[in-house]
């Protein structure tokens, strides 16, 4: 991290737990109930990487001057696993798109864009991912 970063976003969130559990963003943006903690922890988070990974697949192409034929998608899976007491782990499926673009190339863009993805970068070897192009 550099001193001199500048915040270009912030996103603030209040969350209770209990069967009245609730989380609302600072913006009044994500106001969801949560009775329940799993599966909307990885609905949200899976919702929020996803988020943040398409914003580097289209930065990823820019800068390579790739035009996208239309806008790029991404499917993303996280699954909640149990090894037994009180270990728990992450595990996450991204199936990308990329219209317009030659599989290799779409690879590429996606394989690149987790170098760029600051949520891919916090998860890095701490989950296992797989990404597919389709």
């Amino acid at each position: 991290m550099t001193s001199n970063a500048k915040v270009l976003f912030a996103g603030r969130s209040h969350t209770t737990g209990g069967p009245d559990g609730a989380t609302r963003s600072s913006d009044g943006f994500v106001d969801l109930k949560l009775p329940e903690p799993h599966p909307a922890a990885e609905n949200l988070f899976a919702s929020a990487w996803s988020a943040c990974y398409l914003g580097a697949v289209e930065l990823v192409a820019a800068g390579r001057k790739i035009k996208l034929a239309g806008h790029p998608s991404v499917d993303t899976e996280i699954d909640l696993n149990h090894a037994g007491g009180t270990t728990f782990f992450l595990k996450a499926r991204m199936t990308v798109s990329v219209p317009g673009v030659d599989r290799a190339v779409a690879q590429e863009i996606a394989d690149a864009a987790h170098g760029v993805c600051p949520y891919s970068k916090a998860v890095h070897g701490n989950i296992e991912v797989t990404t597919t192009v389709v």
